[in-house]
């Protein structure tokens, strides 16, 4: 009987090591588990964070950049108001060579054609006259072929003659 009583006790202590054992185990694995929880939603909340703090910074650059881009629009705008401004009153400005009086503003694709002389019943010769204002003084690319065709001489005058009758039959 003390043998059948020494074998439950063994198996009991056995039993008792295999359960703390597993116990150890589960509670590794539960702590794992855990960490593994807090990492990902510690991610997930680091994320959000820096993604509210995106948002913010974003809203204050654009609301900093938008007075900026409207300022530099408004620059622009001015410049281009300026400079057909000028573009109309240039032959009345010290540097325009030519009699005002001479002078036929047709804005595009040059600013002027000025008959020099035409006033004084001398016509000296014809000009064509681009105006540029601001830094930039640059020919456009249909400015440059215009300037091309008037220095090579490709320049002709043509009388054309309508004979429509208006005559109600």
């Amino acid at each position: 009987m003390d043998l059948i009583l020494n074998l439950i006790v063994l198996l009991l202590v056995v039993v008792l090591i295999f359960l703390f054992w597993k116990y150890l185990k589960l509670k590794e694995e539960i702590e794992l588990r855990a960490l593994k929880l807090f990492d990902e939603w510690k991610t997930i909340e680091l994320k959000r964070e820096v993604d509210e703090k995106a948002k913010i910074l974003f809203k204050e650059w654009k609301q900093k950049e938008e007075k900026n881009i409207r300022r530099d629009a408004i620059k622009r705008s001015e410049a281009v108001v300026k400079g057909k401004i000028i573009e109309n009153l240039i032959p009345y400005f010290p540097e325009f060579k030519y009699n005002p009086k001479d002078a036929r503003f047709i804005g595009s694709p040059v600013d002027f054609v000025v008959f020099d002389g035409l006033s004084e019943r001398n016509l000296r010769k014809i000009v064509f006259v681009e105006v540029k204002t601001g830094k930039k003084g640059t020919l456009s690319n249909r400015e440059k072929l215009i300037k091309k065709c008037v220095e090579n001489k490709n320049i002709k005058y043509e009388l054309i003659h309508h004979s429509h009758s208006y005559e109600k039959s």
